[in-house]
């Protein structure tokens, strides 16, 4: 007689009951993996501006640059305020009045290959965008930068926003959650 060999059903059935336990248990832990990216890139652009910022206040302490002077950066020249904050393009106002100063502010301080930024919101299919910029309204110098991509979801919370104050050279990044 020759043995056979092979999986009785009962061990298949338990293996099949393993595999869906582990499935419930680490399921939500990967949906969560998009959130988190999410939050790092926010992170990671409200660092690079922070950091961008810094260097623009200490080139324009170092040029003695004054209200609406003109500093160059490696993405180009932003004009500062008259605490050396950077508040726009060359030649731009010393306070910042529209988003196109805030997207200039942008484009101007952050390094490399930055994410897009739009001064209007583009439409939903447009992935080319990845921030809208807005200037602080009420006579608040700054700018807001909302994170595109968190319009849909973002774990419950509100839009994830970065906000450059133009006064103190804070950058802080809202709606950003740690998991």
């Amino acid at each position: 007689m020759k043995r056979q060999a092979g999986f009785t059903i009962i061990e298949l059935v338990v293996v099949i009951a393993l595999l869906g336990i582990l499935a419930a248990v680490a399921l939500p832990r990967f949906i969560n993996v998009t959130e988190d990216a999410h939050n790092a890139a926010v992170k990671g652009a409200a660092g690079g501006l922070a950091a961008g910022v810094a260097l623009a206040k200490a080139k324009a302490v170092v040029e003695n640059a004054g209200d609406g002077d003109d500093i160059e950066l490696e993405g180009g020249a932003v004009a500062v305020n008259g605490v050396g904050y950077p508040s726009g393009a060359s030649g731009a106002a010393a306070s910042i009045t529209t988003a196109q100063q805030c997207m200039d502010i942008w484009n101007n301080v952050l390094q490399g290959s930055r994410p897009a930024v739009a001064s209007a919101w583009p439409s939903p299919n447009d992935g080319s965008v990845d921030y809208v910029a807005l200037n602080l309204a009420g006579g608040n110098q700054g700018c807001t930068y909302t994170y595109k991509k968190s319009n849909t979801s973002n774990g419950g919370n509100t839009d994830r926003v970065i906000t450059y104050n133009a006064n103190t050279g804070n950058v802080t990044a809202a709606g950003v959650v740690d998991n």
